[in-house]
Formats: structure tokens, sequence, C-alpha cells
């Protein structure tokens, strides 16, 4: 995929993710506000309501006043009797007490006349006693049994003279308040929408990881073609220059053709080999078959395998093997070739004249074994990448640096089926440290000294 194509895909993907959580926010805010404009209609169709019920309850109360003025024949005249001390308790003034069932007889009256037929308590002050003396509690729809209906705290006023209280328990309130709304409306479309911008991330992020995947992976069959091809070239124009009946007559050439072959050969099997450990790593890693193995003895034939190298690139490499416990398990051939790869990149990635450095020490009950070059080092942006398959690092004006990028993925996979640990540390234009990490065991009884086996 070309990067102007995923430049599209990504700009039309967030532009369609912003035109969703777009077109979600702007359908709540108008159902919210529509919720708002009927929670105001229901809220203004409660309050007419609510001061209907109040006015017809302050006119019953006032024509039982004046039925109790009518009773007590008092001439007295008494205005504004009746005040409303809360949206569902009403106070009236009298200038006497009243017998409670007189009280209760004009109420249940008049309230059915005014088709009042909501249940309600009464009280009357008591002036003697400074209390409200409770009344009954009177259902008009029959819905409750007076005799078990709780009865309710009567407010009493802060007033001397006679009055009595009626209270509606079923009314809670003259006011219609609505609860908080809204809330859960807005939880479905922000998870959604959460779920969404996290799968269009991860999405993004597939995408671009493979592309890089792709992008290394044609290198790496473009490196390998041409890494190929350079052996097998050289090993035919050789075999062509052998062919001739008259190579016999120069023993000398005939060596150093025989020597080239050798050569190319063996660089060829390395490359192979490389190919192969892929192979390995994408069928999930063949069988390791586990055995006591002297570190020591592996390193040094790694290094051994190296001389002609060194000597040829006027390299040198030292060994400070001061591990106590220098047996680990593991797989021959993969310990092998872990050793070999971290060998073969430092004296790849080293300048004119390659410095290696190999050491090992006991921590913690482990085996630590470090290859150390003074080669070009790496940066930090490469340190987080230089265990991925097929990552190979820029070498700017290096040209003659050759391979797949699978050695360190290859070691860092390999180390971890051992149980271990890879570690780098490396400073740009100064050089690399690699270590390993395994846990280490005891020398097996069986082992021959170390001088024996020389």
């Amino acid at each position: 995929m070309r990067r102007r194509t995923l430049g599209t895909l990504v700009l039309l993907g967030f532009m369609s993710l912003a035109g969703v959580v777009f077109t979600q926010v702007m359908w709540l805010k108008r159902a919210q506000q529509y919720e708002h404009e009927q929670v105001a209609l229901q809220q203004q169709q409660q309050q007419q309501l609510d001061k209907q019920f109040n006015d017809r309850v302050t006119i019953a109360l006032t024509e039982v006043t004046e039925r109790i003025l009518s009773i007590t024949k008092d001439p007295s005249d008494l205005f504004d009797a009746v005040k409303q001390e809360r949206p569902n308790y009403f106070a009236v003034t009298i200038n006497d007490t009243i017998h409670p069932y007189l009280l209760e007889a004009l109420l249940e009256q008049e309230f059915k006349r005014r088709n009042i037929n909501d249940d309600f308590e009464y009280g009357i002050y008591d002036c003697f006693t400074d209390s409200i003396v409770y009344g009954n509690y009177v259902s008009l729809s029959d819905s409750v049994r007076t005799d078990s209906a709780r009865h309710s705290q009567l407010l009493k006023l802060d007033k001397d003279g006679h009055y009595f209280g009626v209270y509606f328990p079923r009314r809670t309130s003259s006011l219609w308040t609505p609860g908080r709304e809204g809330t859960i409306n807005w939880i479905y479309p922000a998870v959604v929408s959460f779920i969404m911008f996290a799968f269009f991330a991860y999405s993004m992020w597939v995408i671009l990881r493979q592309k890089r995947l792709g992008e290394m992976k044609n290198d790496f069959i473009g490196n390998m073609t041409h890494e190929l091809k350079t052996p097998i070239s050289t090993i035919a124009l050789s075999s062509e220059v052998l062919s001739d009946p008259e190579i016999i007559k120069e023993p000398e050439r005939l060596r150093n053709y025989a020597r080239i072959i050798h050569t190319e050969n063996e660089r060829l099997r390395q490359q192979v080999e490389r190919v192969l450990q892929l192979a390995t790593l994408d069928n999930g890693g063949s069988d390791l078959h586990m055995e006591a193995l002297d570190i020591h003895e592996l390193l040094e034939d790694t290094r051994n395998s190296f001389t002609v190298l060194l000597q040829e690139r006027f390299g040198t490499s030292s060994m400070n093997l001061q591990a106590t416990d220098h047996f680990v398990k593991g797989d021959r051939i993969h310990v092998g070739n872990i050793l070999f790869n971290l060998v073969d990149n430092a004296v790849k990635y080293s300048k004119d004249k390659p410095v290696v450095e190999i050491s090992t020490r006991n921590e913690h009950g482990n085996l630590l074994i470090t290859v150390s070059d003074k080669g070009i080092g790496m940066r930090k942006e490469d340190l987080r990448n230089i265990f991925e398959r097929f990552f190979r690092i820029h070498t700017g004006n290096v040209h003659d640096v050759k391979g797949f990028g699978l050695g360190l993925h290859y070691v860092a996979e390999m180390v971890r089926a051992h149980g271990g640990k890879v570690h780098v540390e490396s400073t740009y234009g100064q050089g690399s440290t690699f270590t390993l990490v395994f846990p280490a065991i005891r020398k097996p009884e069986n082992q021959k000294p170390d001088e024996e086996r020389d």
C-alpha cells in the first residue's frame, strides 16, 4: 500500500468517525432539548393541577370555617383564616376549640362536595398542652383502612390562637420537580464511540505495522536474492575456470580457485542457515534437545570460527571468562547459533579493525555472557526495534554490511525459549554490548575436566 493511499485511508477513517460522533452529539442534544421541553410542559401542567387542587381545598376549608362559626353561633368574621403552610399542609384559624368528630364530619362532607378525593389527616391545636392533638386518617376513596393507616406527625405552627391542620399525605409536593435526566443517555453513545475509536486506532496500528513489516520483508527478499546470487555467480565462474584442461598446469591458480569455491560455498551455507532459522521460528521453534552445555567451550569454538575473518580485517578478540558455574541447560545447536550471531554482528558492524570482547560472570544464580564491540553502535530509536524480524540498521556510509535482519530476532526468540533474557546497551559511534542471562546449573559429574578436554 502506497504512503499516499494509506494517508487518504486514515483521513477518511477519521472523517467518518468524526461524522458519526457529530451526528450522535447533535441527535442527543435535540433529544435532550425535546426532553427538557416535555419536562417543562409537564411541570406547567402539574403546577396548574396543583393550583386548582389548592384553590378547591382553600374554598372547602373556608366553607368549613363558616359552618363552624354558624354552629357555635359566633358572630365574628374570620378574615383569611385558611393558610397553606406547606405544599400538602393547610392550617385554619378558629376562635375556639372544636370537637374532632364534628370537624371530621364537616371536612369529609365539604371535600366530597368539592370533588376532593385525596386521603387526608387532621389535627386540632390544644392550647393547654401546646401541641397538636391528632384527629384521624380519613380515606375518602376507601382505598386504605383508617385503622391500619400510618399516622403522620402533624406540623405545629408558631402561633398561640386556636387552629386545626389538614394534611394530605399522598401529595408529596405542589410543584413537580423532575430528577436528573439525560445522564444515562450519554453513556451508551460514549461507550460505542470509545469502542469505535479503539477499534479504528488498533486497525491503523495493525495496518501500519503490516506495512512496515511488508517493506522490511521486501527488503529481506531483495537482499537475500542478492546475497544468494553473489556466491552462486562466483562458484559458477570458478567452475568454468576449473573446467579448462590447461588449469592443471598452474597448481597455484588451481588451489586459489578451489579456495574461492570453498569460501563461497561456506558463505552460501551460512546464508541458507539464516533462512532456515527463520523457518524454525515460523513453525513455533523446533524441538529443543536439552542437555548440559559448557558455555566456555562453546565460546572458544565460536571465537575460533572467526579467527580467519579477524585476521583478514586486522581485528582482535579477547575473552575474560570469570564465571565459576559456566554450565547451562540448552540445545547445543541453537545456543551455538545464538553466540555465533552475536559475535558475527560484533565483527560486521565494526569499523576498519574489529575489537570483540567476550566475558562471562555469575550473578544471582545466573550465568551472564557479554559480547562487546567498538563498532558503529546504535541510536536510541533503533534499540526499540533491534530484535524485530527483518529489521536492519541503516549503516550510513558503511555499505559492506550484509545480512537479512534475522540474526537478533532469532537470538531473542531462542534465548526466551531457553528461559533466559537478552539485554543490549549501545552508544552511537562507540559500540554495543549484548548481555545474555541464562539460569546456571551445576557441572555434571561425568563432565571431563577442562585440562583433559584440551
